[in-house]
């Protein structure tokens, strides 16, 4: 069961994970779901960084686990995120992952995962799901996408 308090950090996690996604659509340039080191290369470059085709060949090795020369949002996420804990709300948002793909719904509200948590029998506050939801609520409507949501619960250790 989670105790109080517990979460607020969690969902800090959670929200540095979901600009972690925004920031890997910013570097997409051409929007085909992966990073080249050109688009790397482009956008490090437009923030004044000056780094060598070295560097960010570099850069890119690190995370590219399949060897392709390109990073995935996978990739990036496990590269940007790898020791990121977010505790027991890990096991308790895998578990409601499931449950909310079953409903079909592409937006999840607070009281949609609160009522998803209620009935699994997880120990988890309105509070608490809001604070959730709010911490992955890209455009402040007062939900969350379920692909986004999805993709941050599978780079959850």
């Amino acid at each position: 069961m989670a105790q109080a308090g517990s979460l607020l950090v969690d969902t800090e996690a959670l929200s540095h994970i979901f600009n972690l996604i925004e920031a890997f659509r910013a570097f997409d340039a051409d929007n085909d779901g992966l990073i080249s080191s050109a688009e790397v290369g482009g956008i490090v470059g437009s923030l004044g960084y000056n780094l060598s085709e070295e560097d960010v060949k570099m850069m890119m090795e690190e995370g590219d686990a399949d060897k392709d020369g390109l990073l995935s949002m996978g990739e990036f996420l496990e590269m940007n995120a790898k020791n990121m804990e977010v505790g027991e709300l890990g096991s308790y948002l895998k578990i409601a992952l499931e449950a909310l793909k079953a409903d079909g719904d592409d937006l999840v509200s607070g009281e949609e995962l609160y009522d998803v948590f209620v009935n699994l029998g997880l120990d988890v506050s309105l509070e608490d799901s809001m604070a959730i939801v709010a911490s992955l609520d890209g455009d402040g409507d007062g939900a969350m996408f379920l692909h986004d949501f999805k993709l941050i619960v599978n780079s959850l250790h």
